[in-house]
Formats: C-alpha cells, structure tokens, sequence
C-alpha cells in the first residue's frame, strides 16, 4: 500500500498512520527554496515588511523556459503534496517537465501567524486571500524565475481555488487549467463548516485569542474531530474502507482515537485559522472587474480547464461543481468517481491516484 502521508502531506496527515509498503516508489527529488517580497500589500490593505513564499521545484527549466507546470499548494501543506502525480508513468514526467510547487501563507513555512514577528505575529497577522497567494507567486514565477508562461496550473482543493484565481486573474498566463475537488467560490455551506472548524478550536480556554503560552490542545482536538467528519464520505466510513489501509488489527476506536490526537502534527493553532479564513473569502467574482459575480468571472476563464471533483466530496459538493461548470465555455467537468469523499481528489486511493493521472496526462498532451 502507498505512503499516504508522501502523497497528500498536512491536510490527510490524518492518514499518516496507514501501513506503509516498504516497497512503495521514492519521491521525486525537489529542490526547495524561498522567494522574499518587501513590503507586500494585501488585499486587505496590511502591508508586510517582508513576504516569504516557501516554493519546491523538480526538474529542470529549458532554455526556452516554457516547460513549466505550476502546482499550487492545499490546506496546511507543504510543496510535497502533489508527488502522487509526478514521475515516470505519472501525468508529469521531470524529464521534460520543470515543476513549481508553491506553499500557502499560512503553511508554517511561507509567511504565517506562527514566524512573524510583531506587530504581526499570531492573531494580527493580516487575513490573506487567494488573490494575495497567486499575486505572490505570480511575482515569484516573474521576478525570480523569468517565467512569463506556464504549461498548465494543477491545483488540489485550496490549489484547485488557486487555479482558478489565475484563470481569472491572469487569463492567458497558463496554457492549461486543471482543478480537483475544488470550487470558484467558497459557497455558504462551506463558509458555516469552516466557522465551526474554529469555534471548536477557538472554544479552548488555553487559546486567549490567539496568544496562547503553548499550543491549544483541547482545542485542536475538537478542530480535528469535527474537520474527520468531513473529511471522507458516510460510505467510505460505513464500508470501513480505512481497513484496506491500516496496520492489521487496528480498531475503529484506535483510528479516532489518532485522528483526534495526530490530526497535523506540529501544526500552530493561528496557521490553521488563517488558512480557514483565506478558504473562507475564496470568491473569484470578487476579482476586481467583476463587481462580486461569480458567474460573470467563470464567463471569463478562455483557457480549456480540466474540472475534476470528487463525487462524494463533502466539501466542494458536486452539485456545485456543476453549478459552476456551466458558465465555463472551455470546461470539461469530469467526476472523480471515488468513495473517498474530499481525498480523492488527491489520488488518496490507487483507483483514484490512476484515474487522475489518467485524465490529467490525456488533457496535457492534447495541447496547448
């Protein structure tokens, strides 16, 4: 069985625990490397005195320089979590491809609540949106790297609302879009479970408002739990499919029992709430030009995009996925037909992990 935790690190870390194959093919080797603006405006109007932006990359760029695939990152991960899709037999092969997998503010790495120092540490590090995080690496690919194109943007949850902000935003900058288990928008639904994700968390009298002496543990607990429920679909858990992964003789009581406790290990209380304030404000009809139309912005994408969600994804719904597909002329909406809810839609199972690099390797090779 697969290294769970090599293929989608920080938001499945839950699944860390799954038996391991020893057998299981190494990653792919990445450089990483840190990418510093000075006086980053936000959205919001806070200006940061330096902005890092933690990126990895993986093979190596021509000197065309247009054999770049952008790879934004998900929930609390670092630049590792596409590795499911890279390498030989897979949908992005190094050898001719030049790989840019960026992390999120908020991640613990990239500029975060957690390594600001005041008067931006903890809870007054500012509200980042999507925008902020493609702005960012927009300058990364640009100013660093001379990158004026890229192949395609791949993104994966909070990567897939990445892809579609550049869609938007830069609607030529990519020659391809591909988006899974991910929407355009951060609907009502989502917003409400993401609030109770924080108030769980928040509800922990050892969180003082953010600056809590050490990490609130009763809080992130509770944050775990209520995030787990999500996570997988009702069948998923009814079949109790975590038994094809777990280490023999593991008990249902034993797997919750390290969900609650082992959800993101190491991760900072003020990270999470970030990143769960930067989903929650995910809106590309707030895109300056589009006056808050969602619609109108998704009219605007040109580029083919690649729309894959998962059909049991308790977090991005399929029902909005299709929703939002039909405003998008160059789509083709293709479900990830998977009991593994939200995961799937990072290859978490091998079915998944193949139908994706199936689909994704057929609409890159179509070409530009």
């Amino acid at each position: 069985m697969k290294k769970i935790i090599l293929l989608i690190p920080a938001l499945l870390f839950a699944i860390s625990l799954i038996g391991q194959d020893a057998a299981a093919p190494k990653p792919e080797p990445s450089e990483r490397h840190e990418f510093i603006i000075a006086n980053f405006r936000t959205e919001g109007g806070v200006v940061l005195p330096q902005a890092r932006v933690v990126y990895g990359t993986y093979g190596h760029l021509n000197a065309s320089r247009d054999n770049v695939v952008l790879l934004p990152s998900h929930y609390m991960a670092d630049f590792h979590g596409y590795e499911w899709l890279i390498g030989q037999n897979h949908a992005l092969d190094t050898s001719n491809l030049f790989l840019v997998a960026t992390e999120l503010f908020g991640s613990g790495h990239s500029s975060s609540p957690s390594n600001t120092p005041e008067p931006f540490h903890g809870p007054r590090f500012p509200v980042m949106t999507i925008r902020d995080n493609v702005e960012a690496v927009h300058r990364l690919l640009t100013e660093e790297l001379h990158i004026p194109h890229v192949r395609a943007i791949i993104g994966f949850s909070m990567g897939a609302q990445q892809a579609f902000q550049w869609a938007v935003s830069y609607p030529e900058f990519a020659d391809r879009i591909v988006a899974t288990a991910g929407t355009a928008k951060t609907y009502p639904h989502g917003f409400v479970r993401l609030e109770g994700q924080i108030a769980a968390l928040t509800a922990d009298a050892a969180f003082q408002d953010g600056d809590y002496k050490s990490q609130p543990t009763k809080g992130l607990e509770a944050f775990a739990m209520v995030w787990t429920a999500w996570l997988f679909s009702q069948e998923w858990w009814r079949r109790e499919l975590w038994r094809e992964t777990e280490k023999p003789g593991t008990t249902f009581e034993q797997l919750v029992h390290n969900f609650r406790t082992d959800f993101i290990p190491g991760a900072d209380a003020n990270d999470l709430i970030l990143q769960m304030r930067t989903w929650e404000k995910h809106d590309v009809g707030n895109t300056p030009g589009f006056g808050g139309d969602v619609e109108k912005a998704l009219r605007s994408i040109k580029v083919p995009l690649l729309y894959m969600p998962s059909e049991t994804d308790l977090y991005f719904p399929l029902s909005d996925a299709r929703y939002e597909a039909g405003f998008i002329s160059t789509v083709s909406l293709v479900p990830i037909p998977s009991l593994w809810g939200h995961p799937a839609g990072a290859g978490a199972d091998p079915a998944d992990e193949k139908f994706l690099n199936e689909k994704i390797g057929e609409f890159l090779a179509a070409g530009p």
